[in-house]
């Protein structure tokens, strides 16, 4: 079976220094950028997804609850949007086949709602590479790489969360988000990482 690496949202706001950092968020990209350095031709592809928001509502908030809304962040044009240093080399050198933009005009956590430059959708785009298996690696645990993985167990890929790829907002919504996984038959290796 086919499998891809999808990379969700390692961006310099997810990061520390960022609008909505998640501690450990850069030691992440270093670490995902190492993965794919020593993929040595494990996936056939590797996306990024990639928050990109100009107008999301609610999701926007001066008082969030950082569940549901946030500070802004990932403004499409800003420099919070951008991928973090050090992941940006491996999407400028061609190791990540495309890109995902989600989240224009809602909160759209899950990189199955995202779409390429071209307006193709994510699982269409895996589905034409008959890819049947993910791993999923990223910023949030608890947010958008846990609505990746279970909108990809849903669109019917076998998908499995790399954790010790993983950064988390907080134990607790982590391990809530740890369970949602299991419970959907996503496979869940190593642990993510979560600083307080």
């Amino acid at each position: 079976m086919r499998r891809a690496l999808i990379v969700v949202d390692v961006q310099k706001d997810f990061c520390e220094g960022g609008n909505v950092p998640v501690k450990g968020g850069a030691g992440r990209a270093r670490a995902i950028a190492d993965l794919i350095r020593h993929a040595d031709g494990r996936y056939a592809c590797i996306v990024a997804t990639r928050d990109h928001h100009i107008d999301p509502g609610a999701h926007f908030s001066d008082h969030p609850d950082f569940r549901d809304s946030f500070p802004v962040h990932c403004l499409a044009g800003g420099e919070g949007g951008e991928f973090h240093p050090d992941f940006a080399p491996a999407v400028a050198s061609g190791a990540v086949d495309e890109v995902f933009f989600k989240g224009a005009h809602s909160a759209s956590k899950s990189g199955f709602e995202g779409s390429a430059q071209d307006g193709t959708l994510l699982a269409d785009w895996l589905r034409a590479r008959d890819v049947g298996a993910l791993d999923v690696v990223g910023i949030a645990t608890d947010h958008c790489v846990k609505a990746t993985a279970l909108d990809g167990a849903r669109a019917g890929f076998t998908v499995r969360v790399l954790l010790d790829y993983t950064a988390g907002v907080a134990a607790d919504t982590t391990d809530a988000a740890i369970g949602e996984l299991r419970r959907a038959g996503v496979a869940l290796t190593g642990e993510p990482v979560v600083l307080r």
